[in-house]
């Protein structure tokens, strides 16, 4: 069986940081994120008899290497759940740039979990697949439920789940993408997270974070949600950063947007801006006020201004890649 599925990328608020376990992408502790459309990931995937080897394809270019390893641990874990032993031919798009702090892994992972599961016939709910998606990038999970949604930690899949947090924001939050392009390494900066001096300190608070940013939502308090994500962010990167590899993610562009967003800030504007272990910016404001905020990031680096993206879905067979 064929199927296609459609997954937006998400902007972690309390982002997660460091593995328990690597093989299950088991994080340390819980974390919460929002989904960003129009941008998605879809991904085509056939279980086919006739075929010797997985062939997988990623924006038209063959899946090598450790980014190859990672997929097939997803296709493995369906083709195990499914009980089958067919090889897949899988095939997924990106309609963002990708590997530049946009979470191209967490709608690319959400994307094949979804198409998997139905192309194997496995009737699963959305917490289910995010099970499966968080083989490959536990921020997958909650693209997969999709919106703003938190991953609970666990040592196994019942517990280590994602769910949607209802919030009145959904309608009004408005995300300024600010494109820097820097390379990153995600996955090296979680291997070391332990190293660093600050994680033990980062586990002591995060915790309260996760709590109040919940609270926050809930109650529709735009400021008080995206203020402390904008404070999450600079805690992510002094443990990036003070790990053994030193990561510095940010670039001069970089720190010209957060400038950018302090002064309209001064002027009164609710604008805070956000990053994940990446270069480019997540820059949230209202709806009210998007115009304004993008024409002054605009003077610095390329934007796009994304909305509130739902769960992860099953497309057409239409829309199939192949």
């Amino acid at each position: 069986m064929k199927a296609t599925a459609k997954a937006h990328p998400i902007q972690g608020l309390v982002k997660y940081h460091g593995m328990r376990d690597a093989d299950l992408r088991l994080p340390y502790h819980d974390s919460i994120s929002v989904c960003t459309a129009p941008s998605h990931s879809k991904t085509t995937a056939a279980f086919d008899p006739s075929l010797a080897e997985d062939e997988l394809v990623i924006d038209g270019e063959e899946v090598t290497g450790r980014g190859r390893e990672r997929v097939v641990h997803v296709v493995d874990h369906v083709r195990d759940l499914a009980g089958i032993d067919h090889r897949v031919r899988f095939e997924s798009t990106n309609d963002f740039p990708t590997n530049i702090g946009f979470g191209s892994s967490s709608s690319g992972f959400a994307a094949a979990a979804m198409a998997l599961v139905e192309a194997a016939g496995l009737d699963m709910t959305r917490p289910e697949i995010s099970t499966v998606a968080r083989r490959g990038s536990s921020s997958a999970a909650r693209a997969v439920t999709g919106a703003f949604s938190q991953l609970d930690a666990g040592l196994n899949d019942e517990d280590c789940r994602s769910h949607r947090i209802e919030t009145p924001l959904e309608e009004d939050l408005r995300i300024v993408a600010a494109e820097v392009p820097a390379f990153k390494h995600t996955e090296q900066a979680h291997e070391e997270a332990e190293d660093s001096h600050m994680f033990e300190a980062r586990l002591a608070h995060i915790h309260g974070q996760i709590a109040e940013m919940r609270d926050h939502l809930r109650s529709g308090d735009f400021d008080a949600a995206f203020e402390l994500a904008e404070h999450d962010s600079l805690s992510l990167a002094a443990t990036t950063m003070t790990g053994p590899a030193g990561w510095v993610y940010w670039q001069p562009e970089t720190l010209r947007v957060f400038e950018t967003v302090r002064d309209l800030r001064e002027d009164g504007v609710p604008v805070y801006y956000s990053t994940d272990t990446g270069a480019s910016v997540y820059v949230n404001t209202t709806a009210e006020h998007v115009e304004r905020v993008e024409a002054a990031v605009a003077e610095h680096v390329p934007t796009r201004v994304w909305e509130v993206g739902g769960p992860a879905e099953v497309l057409d067979e239409s829309e199939a890649l192949f």
